[in-house]
């Protein structure tokens, strides 16, 4: 968990900070704040008082009140209890849940939520739903400029929320094709990739998800530019991206969706089987 400094003294920090131009983030925030302001002047106390009471200083007591942080959970648990609210205080938290998150991640959240089929190809990186916690965090932990604690913890839970998708019910289908050197960089150590590895096993085995292995011997694939994600909904309606193409940006035109699933197609044909691929993670695990 972070830290803050409130007039000198290192303080456990309350919430996280909100993303610049999210607007519908900031107007939900604003409207818990003025609830907590309201449940602690008609308690009778100081920002002051209020902060010392749930372990926080007057001035982070006064950001979350404005809008300007996002409360934590078990802060507003805390507050629940300080200001007697029976459970009203802490219910908000099902209004912050959503927007902990960074604005891109919800977005992407909204759409993972109403997807009936995945189509994800991955070549550098182990996909962010099929990724351990541990190993999330390591990826996290190489990009630069590099995040600030509280960041890190903000995309490390935002990720983590975003892998509930595998465990929904009714199940989507998932089809993930990974490359074969994203299995074998030891991001974050070899005990880590271990973990790994163990993971994909597990997730592999699960009866709506087809898990295979891109060789990185077979070279003429048409996934040599990039990530390919699609999307599919039950409306027949569908939204993708392929990394190098389109400005690496979603498309919903029939044309352009066309094109992905003819590259995903052929990537999974050329692909190790599902069975095929398994066997070689279980040879990569006893290696590593």
């Amino acid at each position: 968990m972070s830290v803050d400094e409130v007039d000198g003294v290192v303080v456990e920090d309350a919430g996280w900070e909100v993303d610049p131009g999210d607007e519908p983030g900031k107007a939900v925030l604003a409207t818990v704040g003025r609830q907590l302001k309201t449940w602690r002047e008609a308690k009778g106390l100081s920002a002051a008082e209020f902060g010392e009471r749930t372990g926080y200083g007057e001035d982070m007591i006064r950001k979350l009140e404005r809008g300007d942080r996002i409360p934590r959970p078990e802060f507003l648990d805390r507050a629940d209890d300080v200001l007697g609210a029976s459970g009203l205080v802490a219910e908000m938290k099902k209004d912050i849940s959503v927007v902990r998150y960074p604005k891109p991640i919800r977005d992407l959240a909204k759409l993972e939520g109403r997807a009936v089929e995945f189509c994800m190809y991955t070549n550098f990186d182990v996909h962010g739903l099929l990724q351990t916690d541990e190993f999330s965090q390591a990826i996290l932990r190489t990009w630069r400029p590099a995040y600030s604690p509280a960041q890190l913890e903000r995309y490390s839970v935002a990720r983590e929320g975003r892998r509930a998708v595998l465990r929904k019910t009714p199940a989507p289908e998932f089809s993930f094709v990974q490359e074969e050197v994203s299995l074998r960089r030891p991001v974050g150590g070899r005990m880590v990739l271990r973990r790994q590895l163990e993971h994909l096993l597990e997730v592999g085995d699960l009866p709506h998800v087809s898990l295979q292995v891109m060789p990185t011997e077979c070279a003429d694939h048409p996934g040599t530019s990039g990530v390919i994600e699609v999307l599919k909904f039950g409306d027949g309606s569908a939204v993708g991206r392929m990394d190098g193409d389109f400005g690496g940006r979603p498309v919903s035109d029939a044309k352009r969706l066309r094109l992905l699933d003819l590259r995903y197609g052929i990537i999974r044909s050329m692909a190790l089987t599902p069975a095929e691929s398994r066997d070689f993670i279980e040879q990569l695990l006893g290696e590593t």
